[in-house]
């Protein structure tokens, strides 16, 4: 209950609805790559979800028994929506990838899938496609093809959550 925790993220609104999400939780708006705006070996837990992994940064601010959260789509995630709308499949290797890019600074502990079923209207579907890397594929016919779909239109998230600690 006295937890306290700082989102980070590149995006401006993402940073605002961040600092809103909680009263204990503040945001700032950083690129990983360049440096997170946070003391060595301060934090117990980092989560990531559908972003870019700096290992380093992430091992450089974790406490030496902290956790690294990682969530990453599946093959199945959205898996409805690919075909009607042209998006981008996620890597089938996405998994293996992860572990390697990571294996050098964190062990992994625990590997967790998620998966069910969502009821997105149109404007939902919208805004899905447009958090993703699929945002620019096929933009100039994406509303006709939303338009044609049924409403509401059922769709998978299915996600990986893999818990990692840092390598002694």
């Amino acid at each position: 209950p006295a937890a306290r925790g700082i989102a980070v993220d590149v995006s401006k609104p993402a940073v605002r609805r961040c600092a809103r999400a909680h009263g204990r939780a503040g945001a700032v708006l950083a690129d990983a790559w360049r440096g997170l705006p946070v003391r060595d070996g301060v934090l117990d837990a980092v989560l990531c979800v559908f972003a870019p992994r700096n290992a380093e940064e992430v091992a450089r601010v974790l406490t030496s028994d902290g956790r690294f959260v990682v969530v990453t789509p599946t093959e199945r995630h959205l898996g409805e929506l690919i075909e009607p709308l042209a998006m981008v499949r996620v890597d089938a290797d996405k998994q293996e990838r992860l572990a390697q890019s990571l294996g050098a600074r964190f062990e992994l502990l625990e590997r967790t899938p998620v998966e069910y079923t969502m009821t997105l209207d149109h404007a939902d579907i919208r805004h899905v496609v447009r958090m993703g890397p699929s945002a620019f594929h096929a933009a100039d016919t994406r509303d006709e093809r939303i338009a044609a779909m049924p409403e509401p239109y059922p769709v998978t998230a299915s996600v990986t959550v893999s818990v990692y600690r840092p390598r002694g």
